[in-house]
């Protein structure tokens, strides 16, 4: 069974005149004969029933082209599908989002459900971004050497403390005041750690670190258990911090964190990367306007 054959019988049981069908289809009346004929033969049955010099379509040829009309649609419809998918440009942006993951979810649906063509390669949480990594964008808490930049927010970093501590009945916390707390920690490989540590840069003694995890909600898991305090980003975490954990202001040093949006130096946006820059810029508005 060939495509032509079903085109051919589909024509003409439409008009079921042959001499119609076959100047329609511009081949001569007894080749379109023989070609229904060569149908029938092979499903066993005639389609037509043969009326003089007429022909009607018959209960096998009205069953048949119902299935035919459908075939025909169904490959019609891919034929379209792929036409258009040769003439539309898929565009992809690579996000590396070494901090605020929780907001990627959110990220990725509100912007592909204005655009929802774009496709997201991301990368999270690497040690470092390394020199040569290939990216669109990067949201980070450092500068990233030879890139531009924009300031995505300003976030302070409270002490996280479990609810029934004897730190929790106080309003506010110095560093110096700890030395003998135990701490709870990211690794040395996540950025908020190393920011974290630059906290001591002038306090006279180095923090008791009694447990490390490169999981923040693992972090979070060991407050809320009673095994040491932690530091914890204002905004970007949130969300994420339940009723177990008291949340204290440190009155000194000044603990603060920058959220940096980042882009190799020299880059040419397209079209939608101008707007996924202004929604990302956008989105932190939101955020810093709301605290999340």
């Amino acid at each position: 069974m060939e495509f032509l054959q079903l085109k051919y019988f589909q024509l003409t049981a439409k008009h079921e005149n042959v001499t119609k069908a076959a100047g329609e289809l511009f081949i001569s009346q007894p080749a379109l004969s023989k070609m229904i004929r060569n149908l029938e033969t092979e499903l066993g049955v005639q389609l037509f029933d043969r009326e003089g010099k007429h022909i009607v379509l018959n209960a096998y040829g009205k069953k048949f082209l119902k299935r035919v009309d459908q075939a025909m649609y169904t490959l019609e419809q891919g034929v379209t599908e792929v036409k258009e998918m040769k003439h539309e440009k898929i565009e992809v942006i690579t996000l590396y989002i070494a901090v605020g993951s929780m907001l990627l979810p959110s990220i990725v649906r509100q912007f592909r459900d204005r655009y929802p063509h774009i496709r997201f390669n991301l990368t999270q949480h690497p040690a470092q971004i390394k020199k040569g990594m290939d990216y669109d964008f990067a949201i980070t808490s450092e500068r990233i050497e030879d890139n531009e930049q924009i300031v995505l927010l300003e976030e302070e970093i409270l002490l996280g403390v479990p609810a029934a501590h004897p730190l929790s009945a106080l309003n506010t916390v110095a560093l110096k005041d700890l030395e003998h707390e135990k701490f709870i920690s990211l690794t040395t490989a996540n950025a908020l750690r190393r920011t974290t540590d630059r906290f001591f840069s002038n306090i006279p003694y180095e923090p008791d670190i009694v447990f490390e995890s490169d999981d923040p909600a693992t972090v979070r898991g060991l407050i809320q258990s009673g095994l040491g305090i932690s530091f914890i980003p204002s905004v970007l975490w949130n969300r994420v911090v339940s009723d177990d954990i008291r949340l204290l202001p440190i009155s000194e040093p000044l603990c603060m964190r920058t959220i940096y949006l980042s882009w190799p130096a020299g880059k040419q946006f397209t079209d939608t990367e101008k707007s996924f820059f202004e929604f990302i810029l956008q989105l932190f508005r939101d955020i810093s306007a709301s605290g999340l």
